[in-house]
């Protein structure tokens, strides 16, 4: 019963905001369509002003990862990893989620179709895509789209929760499967 309901305000709230948001500003005299426009402008300008900071940080990962520095990083971490109880193949995943998200999902999925997603490995790769966050890419792309150029400190928190995340992410795997 839960399901078919959840199932049904699923596959209506989307049609459902997209179809009330209008309406709304329409009963409130809003000019709805000029006020849509002129978003969407804002939005263009927003995306053109971060491209610089979408490149750097593509370059960046790419030279990270063509130069070996995340193998590198990898073999000093699977020590410590195998202590946690996390198994060698999701410390690639591990690394590269606060860097990039889609390399992370592309990660996450091979690890799936090669282990199955109830595998111990496909659970915890799952666990871990959804715990942690892309924090070099939040500090770059919105950081650097409001200008902000100190952010020392939101580097620091945002490290330190991937990784109490990824901690936790192994523990809970390991504790409920």
């Amino acid at each position: 019963m839960f399901m078919s309901i959840l199932t049904a305000v699923s596959r209506w709230a989307i049609p459902f905001l997209l179809l009330v948001v209008p309406v709304y500003g329409f009963c409130k005299r809003l000019p709805v369509y000029e006020t849509f426009v002129e978003g969407a402008e804002e939005g263009f300008y927003t995306a053109v002003r971060i491209i610089p900071f979408l490149v750097g940080m593509m370059v960046a990962i790419s030279v990270f990862r063509a130069s070996g520095a995340m193998d590198y990083l990898i073999q000093a971490l699977l020590p410590l990893m195998q202590k946690l109880g996390a198994p060698a193949e999701v410390l690639p995943l591990g690394v590269m989620r606060p860097l990039s998200g889609s390399g992370a999902l592309g990660l996450a999925t091979e690890l799936i179709k090669v282990y199955g997603p109830d595998s111990m490995i496909g659970r915890m790769a799952s666990v871990m895509q959804g715990t942690t966050d892309t924090t070099f890419f939040v500090l770059t792309v919105y950081f650097g789209s409001v200008g902000i150029k100190k952010y020392k400190y939101a580097l620091i928190t945002g490290l330190s929760a991937d990784i109490t995340s990824l901690v936790a992410s192994i523990y809970i795997c390991n504790l409920l499967f």
